[in-house]
């Protein structure tokens, strides 16, 4: 008689994501995506938007392909995160808003979309990527220090009808 054997135990689905170069319609979906995140998780309000389309619209009238990237992230055929990559110099480049909605997080689509960031800088050449967050955005704070970046300065103000603390964050590669 064989002994039976113990039952499997069934791992966890993880959600299934892809990244891909950004199509006609996504730069006005991470504008809205961010105004529509943001107002609803931390109150924020306009001139958010206008800065988010803002960001957007310098990165692509003057969008550099050898040097700059921006990363889509789908599930589904549906849109669930973004990340850019910006020239700020020839020696530093600068991360642009990372976003992951909230259905795709818990997955590390975040440190995902970071790490294609840092990638590329170093395959491009930079010395140092750079960013700009709040305090406030606590998992996308950890993200970063996971990634190796330092604080290096912040600063208390009033923005989008909330005062924040703005932290500008740093990576030698």
């Amino acid at each position: 008689m064989r002994a039976k054997s113990p039952p499997r135990r069934k791992r966890p689905h993880t959600p299934r994501y892809r990244l891909r170069q950004p199509q006609p319609g996504d730069f006005g979906w991470i504008v809205k995506r961010h105004a529509e995140l943001y107002a609803e998780e931390y109150g924020w309000i306009a001139p958010f938007e206008g800065v988010c389309a803002q960001i957007v619209a310098d990165f692509v009238n003057t969008f550099d392909a050898k040097r700059e990237r921006c990363w889509i992230a789908e599930m589904d055929g549906e849109n669930v995160g973004s990340i850019m990559l910006a020239k700020d110099s020839n020696e530093v480049a600068r991360i642009r808003l990372l976003l992951v909605d909230p259905k795709a997080r818990g997955i590390g689509l975040g440190a995902r979309l970071t790490g294609e960031c840092i990638c590329f800088a170093r395959r491009a050449g930079y010395k140092r990527v750079t960013l700009w967050t709040h305090r406030v955005l606590t998992a996308a704070r950890h993200i970063y220090q996971q990634a190796g970046f330092r604080l290096t300065r912040s600063e208390r103000h009033r923005s989008w009808g909330k005062p924040v603390i703005s932290e500008h964050w740093d990576l030698e590669l």
